[in-house]
């Protein structure tokens, strides 16, 4: 049996292969564990249900307050643990409904972002602070997309009488002022005096956009003040403002500005 192990931040990877049979009895792990199964057999038994993982095949293993039986014959198996604390930056009290994605390609998309975050940017990135922020953003919104879970419920006539433009000029000011820094949708929810629904209906109502949608076109603004003043590379501005891929940074800057960071960079 391998087993290896990758922690950034409030994430967890870990890969287990080999020849092995093997069943567990396991106590509430208190965060979400999903997993991916490449090989072999994979099973989780909770709540009086049994279900069994093939290859190719992503799933959430079990509640995070509920024992589970765990058991793997012959495994290539993936796991992705979220701390409930970093579910709930990105969505509130948000629950997960479901153990199967909601479809084979909505799987198949997570589980290629999960590869991608794990044998790419975090190991090559992993000690930029916002680099890593976005990664684990990415991946917990990619995850909230593609399992069954209660983000989608209707905000509440508190969240609805709380996105008003003055929450919402609140929320604006936080971000202009720690865009350099490791912000969540809670940390601008806590800034402005509101739930995170009201932050979010705030933003779709009065701008037509998301907070972190903002935040994102707020450092990208930051990066192009940098690109003018010639504060660096072009590479090297991108992951300051917590762009892992160049070439992420480069289609988004051109989409925003109509030139490329380069040449904005050479005509300062």
């Amino acid at each position: 049996m391998r087993m290896s192990s990758q922690v950034h931040g409030q994430v967890r990877f870990d890969e287990l292969s080999g020849r092995i049979g093997l069943e567990v009895a396991v106590d509430p792990m208190r965060n979400y564990v999903f997993g991916h199964a490449g090989a072999g057999m994979v099973y989780y038994g909770s709540g009086g249900e049994d279900r069994f993982w093939l290859p190719g095949e992503a799933f959430l293993s079990a509640p995070p307050d509920s024992p589970f039986v765990g058991a793997i014959r012959d495994p290539r198996l993936s796991t992705v643990t979220l701390t409930r604390s970093v579910i709930e930056e990105v969505a509130g009290d948000a629950g997960f409904a479901g153990f199967r994605p909601v479809s084979p390609e909505a799987g198949a998309v997570w589980w290629s972002t999960c590869v991608h975050l794990r044998d790419e940017v975090l190991p090559q990135f992993g000690d930029n602070p916002l680099v890593v922020a976005n990664a684990t953003h990415l991946l917990v919104s990619t995850t909230l997309a593609t399992f069954p879970n209660t983000t989608l419920a209707p905000p509440s006539s508190a969240d609805r009488r709380d996105a008003h433009p003055g929450s919402l000029r609140r929320a604006i000011a936080f971000i202009e002022a720690n865009a350099a820094t490791d912000v969540s949708a809670a940390d601008i929810a806590r800034a402005a005096r509101v739930s995170i629904r009201a932050l979010q209906l705030a933003f779709r109502r009065h701008l037509g956009t998301t907070p972190m949608a903002h935040l994102r076109a707020e450092r990208l603004s930051c990066a192009h003040e940098d690109l003018k003043a010639g504060k660096g590379s072009v590479t090297s501005i991108a992951a300051r403002w917590g762009y892992a891929r160049p070439s992420v940074f480069a289609a988004q800057y051109r989409a925003a500005y109509g030139v490329t960071p380069s040449r904005t960079l050479r005509s300062r």
